[in-house]
Parts: structure tokens; sequence; C-alpha cells
């Protein structure tokens, strides 16, 4: 069993071949456009009102608490990203922290929250689509807008969207992250517009009762109630700042610039999901926009504001792209470095040498995202997406916590304030938040990790570097930290 045990030293991590290593080109605007752009997209625009189907004006609530526990997580992954300033996130991290076998357990689980992710905004992008091109009279057929399980064939502007934004990613980072700035702008500019016609017609009586569900988690009439349930689902939400920590390997300065896109990505993003709820709720009864799969633009339309409504869709439409970009970015990226290590085939992890980019890892991603998400519902995508980032989370948390034990001598870009308080929070939040998720989800989240064990022990544990003896360090003791 050393192999599960083994691990990559800290030094190999971030000293790579010249050619399989990834080019420094994104600055601090790119990252906080990344998180940003990766974080405010299919959530706020619709799960406002599942939100609040399940926590009634609390939902503001469940925001907050989605919100504290990443900023958390934020903290954890700014001191470990800028540590280790190299590609691959969680699963980087573990690999030097907490050992091969569980390196690859988070790096399976990041398959669901990057990857399956895409292909929920790629569904829900498709949604906005076709009921924009109702609107202005252009009936699709029905056939070709839902997969089987709604009695289609296949989502084919899921899988559209995702063509073409796998297309935009195998040009290169750079040209990604600057492109997504300006669908940043325009999704910040949407929701500005809802603040602003919302903010004014607020009714307190709309705020009453603020909890009538309570605030854990419970089944009432078969239906999931509460704060925490709320929060659960809405957690989908909160995606995206940690993919800002699969780009170490490509930003210019990442003292600076790391900690930036991470944690101040995850603040903006908090304080305008709040604003965007509150407004809402007071605004609109929860209970009739709660049903509306396009909560904003029912609650515009319902104040006499059709053409701000159509703009809020058309904004949906224009930038929720950037989430699928954003995700897709993150996916390739912890493929290229698990290729890199071995545990996935070493041809894929190969490097154009015009663009710098992983184009075969990105376009093997863009067909499973494309894959999942023309035939898969949206709703069992999502749920199953926050199981693997809560695991990721856990894993970023106690790295932080064993790496201040077990190397204190170590250089800190970024130190979290107050380490032995945010990393336990951290891990004990996202341990409730996990218990929250419908059985049914876990269920799913614990047969995904069987499968990739099943894959681990019969093929990557032998063809690691590591197993090969390549970049091996001694192992001083089963908890040591090897550098």
């Amino acid at each position: 069993m050393n192999f599960w045990t083994r691990r990559k030293a800290l030094d190999a991590i971030v000293s790579v071949e010249a050619d399989r290593r990834l080019k420094p080109t994104l600055s601090w605007p790119h990252l906080l456009a990344l998180g940003i752009g990766a974080i405010i997209g299919t959530g706020i625009y619709t799960l406002t009102g599942i939100g609040a189907e399940r926590a009634g004006p609390a939902v503001i609530l469940a925001f907050a608490a989605c919100g504290v526990l990443c900023v958390f997580a934020a903290l954890a992954y700014a001191e470990v990203a800028t540590l280790i300033p190299a590609a691959g996130s969680a699963y980087t991290y573990a690999y030097a922290v907490l050992g091969e076998g569980l390196a690859w357990i988070v790096g399976w689980s990041l398959v669901l929250e990057y990857a399956v992710t895409c292909a929920a905004v790629a569904v829900g992008w498709s949604g906005y689509m076709v009921g924009l091109l109702k609107s202005v009279g252009i009936n699709l057929p029905p056939e070709i807008l839902a997969g089987p399980h709604a009695g289609g064939i296949i989502n084919l502007p899921a899988v559209l969207i995702t063509v073409a934004v796998t297309a935009l990613l195998a040009k290169g980072a750079r040209e990604s992250a600057t492109l997504n700035i300006g669908l940043v702008v325009i999704k910040i500019v949407a929701l500005a517009v809802f603040v602003g016609l919302t903010f004014t017609v607020i009714k307190g009586h709309n705020f009453t009762p603020f909890m009538p569900y309570g605030f854990a988690a419970h089944t009432e009439a078969g239906h999931p109630r509460g704060v925490m349930a709320a929060a659960a689902i809405v957690f989908f939400a909160f995606f995206g700042f940690d993919a800002v920590s699969t780009s170490a390997e490509e930003v210019k300065n990442p003292k600076r610039d790391l900690t930036i896109g991470i944690i101040g990505s995850m603040v903006i993003c908090t304080a305008i999901y709040m604003l965007v709820a509150a407004c809402a709720v007071g605004a609109w009864p929860y209970a009739e926009f709660a049903r509306s799969s396009e909560p904003l633009a029912f609650i515009l339309r319902g104040l006499g504001h059709p053409a701000a409504a159509f703009g809020i869709a058309a904004a949906a439409i224009i930038a929720l792209p950037s989430v699928i970009l954003v995700m897709m970015f993150g996916q390739t990226r912890v493929f290229f470095v698990m290729a890199r290590d071995g545990l996935l085939p070493r041809g894929m992890g190969r490097l154009h040498p015009k663009s710098g980019a992983p184009v075969t890892l990105t376009l093997i991603t863009g067909a499973v995202v494309a894959a999942v998400g023309g035939f898969l519902p949206l709703d069992q995508i999502a749920e199953l997406s926050n199981a693997g980032t809560l695991l990721a989370f856990i894993c970023v948390a106690v790295c932080l916590m064993v790496l201040r034990v077990r190397r204190p001598d170590l250089p800190r870009l970024f130190r979290c304030p107050a380490a032995w308080v945010v990393g336990p929070l951290a891990v004990v939040g996202c341990l409730y938040f996990m218990i929250s998720l419908p059985s049914a989800t876990l269920i799913r989240f614990v047969i995904w990790n069987v499968i990739g064990l099943v894959v681990y022990l019969a093929y990557s544990r032998r063809t690691s570097l590591l197993a090969r003896g390549v970049d091996v360090a001694p192992v001083r003791e089963a908890s040591a930290i090897v550098d």
C-alpha cells in the first residue's frame, strides 16, 4: 500500500520539463475576471428561485452561509496556492501533502466540479436560448432541445455552446481570459440593472415570515426545506474561485495575483449574491417567483419592465458561456497535471507549440462535457457537482493545516489569518453542507469514487512517475511532508 502514501516533492511540482510547463501569461485582472466569471452564472440567474422555495426569504441567509464557508475555503486556497504555485489546484496540493491515493480521489472528484458543472451550465444556457428564440417567434423541434430523459434525442444547443467554448480554449489561456473579462462586465451590468429596478420597490411584508421552514435541512411533504437545504443547492452558485488556483502556473506574479484573484472574486460575488437575493425577495413574493426557471426575468416582467427582463435573458445568453469557459479551463489544467504525473496517459499532456495550450485534453474534455450536457438533466448534474467541490475544499483546508505543522519553515507568500480557526471551520462547514445534500446525490458520489478507485488500482498506480522512480523523494514517516 506504499503507493497510497507516496508523495511528490514540492520542488518537483514547481520544477517541470520545459516542454510541459504552461506559459505565465496571466495577471490579476485576468484572475479576478476568471473567478467572477465562473462564480456569477447559472446559479444566481436560476437558483435564487429554487433557494427561495426551500428557505423562503431566508434564502438570503443561505447565500450568506455559502459565502462564509467559501471565504474560509478561499483563505486556505490562497495560502496553499501561493505556496505551491503549480497547475492542478486541490489535486496538486493533495499529491504533495497527503499522498498519491488521496490526490487521485480529489482529482477524480474535481471532474464532478469542473466538467460536470460545465455541462450543467450548458444545459442552463440552452434553456435561456430556447426561451429567447420562442419570444421572437422561432420554435425549434423539441427533439433537439432535450435529452432522452425529457422525451427528446439530444440537447443540441448545449452541445453547440460547448463546442464553441472548446474551440476558444484551444487557442490559449490569455485569449480565453481576455474575452472572459468582457463577458464578466456584461453579467455585472445585467445584475446591476436588476438591483436598480427592484431596490426602490422593496416591501417589508415580503420578508415575513423570514424563516418559515427553520434553519436545518429537513423534508416536508417530500420536498427539501430549511436554510441549509437551500444552501446545499445554491452552493452551486459559488463554484469558480478555486478554478483560479488551477491557473497558478500561468500567473506572472503569484504572490499578488493569486491572492487578489481568489479572495477578491469570492468577496465580491458573495456581496452581489446577497444583494440580488434581498432585492428579489423584497420586490416580489417569493412563493411566486420560486416556481419560475428564470426568476430574475420573472420579477422584472411582473414589475412592468419587459425590456429589462429581455435584457437579463439576453445577458445570460451572452455571458453564461464564461462559466463554461472558466470551468473547462480548470478541468483541462487538472487533467493536464494528472497526465504530466503519469496518472493519465502522458501523451495526453502535450502542449501545442503555438498556443501553449493542452489542445488534446481540451478537445477530450469538450467532448465529455458535450455528451453530459446533451443527454442528462440539469438538476442531477448540479447536485452531483456540489459533492465534488465540497471534497476539494476539505482537502485544501486539511493541506493548509498539515503544512503548518510539518513545514512551518516554508516561506508563505500569503499567510492565512487564524489558520487553526479557518481550517477546522472550513472542514466542519463542508461536511455539514455535504450531509445536507439529498441522500441519492451522496450515493451517486460514492459510486463515482468507487469507479475512480478501480481505475486507479487497475492502471494509474502502476503508470505514475513516482511508481517508475521519477521525482521520488524519501518519505520519512507516514504523515511527513516531503520537500
